[in-house]
This record gives structure tokens, C-alpha cells and sequence, in this order.
């Protein structure tokens, strides 16, 4: 199989495809190197035998030396949103010393859509993915579509006052749980690929803000009801509320995303991959009860 490389091995998507690639796939602990900017927090997995590394986009200079005698290479999205295109920055330099390493393939996280989609970073993701392409090594892309756990942001809050202002329109996700995100990209990570692959990775059913906001009050025994405003209204209810008009956009955009349609469509992507069905939202929202009611 090679040794595959994890990206951002310390945080909740990459412990998670770890977690799935010893346990569900059954992957040598010896065959997964776990990489991080904190590598000290990797502790426990090196206690299962897995390589740990140190691997810091920012330091472009080191990153070829880091990817040394990697077959897979995943590439999970870093949270770097400054708008200063330092995201795209550090996902280039990435690929670039993917390419003078040698590694056989590069995975990355991406989103759906990310040449039409109204998410403000999606340019990040297009332009990685178009980096990837250009580099002339094999890929597989997976276009994660929004997690189930994304609720958790702003529903505990708008239960309290049973208002939830969304700017969705008609507009539908397909969320996802993360653990199955992680679950589908292990699955990819174990197989053998020889032709490029897109993934997009969705849940079985795709659901309205409104739809959402009565899931969520039958699950939890509190009214909530979906109030339709404009994206200009969200954004400055958003920037009233104490977001810094950066955050307050990007968050906004979301729902401008949701409006035009363009986290759809359901796909059966995940299934393809695991073998197995998603997680429905419903059993998403009635374990997360307690969370959301606070």
C-alpha cells in the first residue's frame, strides 16, 4: 500500500480518518504517518506505532523533506481565513513539495462546487484544486458537503429566543456527519486508485432551513421557528451581534450558498466509498438534544 501521510492529524477531521483508517479499514499502524504543526499533541497515536512528523504549510522550505518516502498524501483544508489568500498560499506550497518528493498521490478536502459555489472561501478550494491538477500527480478530491455538527453554531442560540434568521430562501443541505466524512475519506485512502476521482460527500436527504427548524423543536420540545431575511439583513444582524464584518460575510455567504441551491445535489458518493448509508439528520438531531437545548 505505501505510507500515507495525514494533514492536520491533531484536529477533529484528521484524528477522525485515523481513527477509521486502523479500526475500519484496518490499515497497518505502520503504514500512517500522522503529521501536524503541534506534533506534541500526536502523542497517542504514536503510542499505537504510528509515525508522528512535524508538517507546517507555512514553512514551505521544509515540507519536501516532510513528505519523504510518502505514497498518499492527504491534504485536509487548513483553517487559515484571513482573506489574504494565505490559505491558497500554504495548499500550493503543500502540492509543490508533494511534486518534489515524489508521492504517489494527493487527497484533499474540498467543498462542493467550488467553481460556482457563493462561499466566499470556496476560491481557496478551486484554486488548490486547479493547483493539484497542474502539479500532474494523481488525485482524488473530496467535496465535503456541510456537517451535521455545523447546527451546533447557531441553533443552541436561536432556541433560546425560538427566532432562528436565515437568509436560505428555498435552498437545501445535504448534511453530513464528520465522522463519516472521515469514514468515506479513509476508505479512499485505502483503496487502490489509478484514475483520478472526484467525491462529493453528502447525506441521503437534503433538507430547508424550515424543515431543519422543526426537526430541530420536535428533537428538543422547544418552539424554533426559520424567519426569512435578506443576505443584507443577516449580515448586519450578524455584525450587531459582535462578529467582525470579515466573519459576519463569510457566515452569510453560507446561507447565500444554501439559497441558490449549491450545496445540492444529494449524491450516493459516501455509500460508493463505505459501503454502508450515511447517518440520517434526524438521528444526528435527536443525539445532539442536549447541546442544542443547552
Amino acid at each position: 500500500m505505501g505510507k500515507i501521510l495525514v494533514s492536520g492529524a491533531a484536529g477533529k477531521l484528521g484524528s477522525l480518518v485515523i481513527k477509521h483508517l486502523l479500526e475500519t479499514e484496518k490499515v497497518p499502524a505502520g503504514d500512517i504517518i500522522a503529521a501536524s504543526r503541534t506534533p506534541e499533541k500526536l502523542a497517542d497515536l504514536a503510542a499505537k506505532g504510528i509515525e508522528t512528523r512535524k508538517v507546517d504549510f507555512n514553512e514551505a522550505d521544509a515540507l519536501a523533506a516532510a513528505f519523504a518516502g510518502v505514497d498518499k498524501l492527504l491534504i485536509i483544508s487548513t483553517d487559515a481565513l484571513d482573506g489574504e489568500g494565505t490559505r491558497l498560499k500554504q495548499h500550493k506550497a503543500a502540492v509543490a513539495a508533494a511534486k518534489a518528493a515524489g508521492v504517489g498521490r494527493i487527497f484533499y478536502t474540498s467543498l462542493p462546487r467550488p467553481d460556482e459555489s457563493a462561499v466566499l472561501f470556496a476560491p481557496d478550494h478551486l484554486g488548490t484544486e486547479v493547483a493539484i491538477k497542474e502539479s500532474g500527480l494523481s488525485y482524488t478530491f473530496f467535496r465535503n458537503n456541510w456537517y451535521q455538527e455545523n447546527i451546533l453554531f447557531a441553533l443552541p442560540h436561536a432556541l433560546t429566543t425560538g427566532q432562528w434568521f436565515v437568509a436560505t430562501g428555498e435552498g437545501r443541505i445535504p448534511y453530513i456527519a464528520r465522522e463519516d466524512v472521515a469514514r468515506a475519506i479513509a476508505a479512499g485512502l485505502a483503496r487502490t486508485s489509478i484514475e483520478n476521482a472526484v467525491y462529493t460527500l453528502t447525506g441521503a436527504q437534503a433538507f430547508t432551513a424550515e424543515e431543519v427548524a422543526s426537526i430541530v423543536s420536535e428533537a428538543t420540545g422547544k418552539p424554533l421557528t426559520a424567519i426569512q431575511i435578506t443576505n443584507e439583513q443577516l449580515v448586519e444582524g450578524l455584525k450587531g451581534a459582535g462578529f467582525p464584518v470579515p466573519v459576519a460575510l463569510t457566515f452569510a455567504s453560507f446561507d447565500a450558498n444554501q439559497r441558490k441551491g449549491l450545496f445540492e445535489p444529494v449524491t450516493d458518493d459516501f455509500k460508493a466509498l463505505t459501503g454502508r448509508d450515511p447517518v440520517p439528520f434526524k438521528a444526528y438531531v435527536a443525539s445532539a438534544k442536549a447541546a442544542l437545548a443547552g
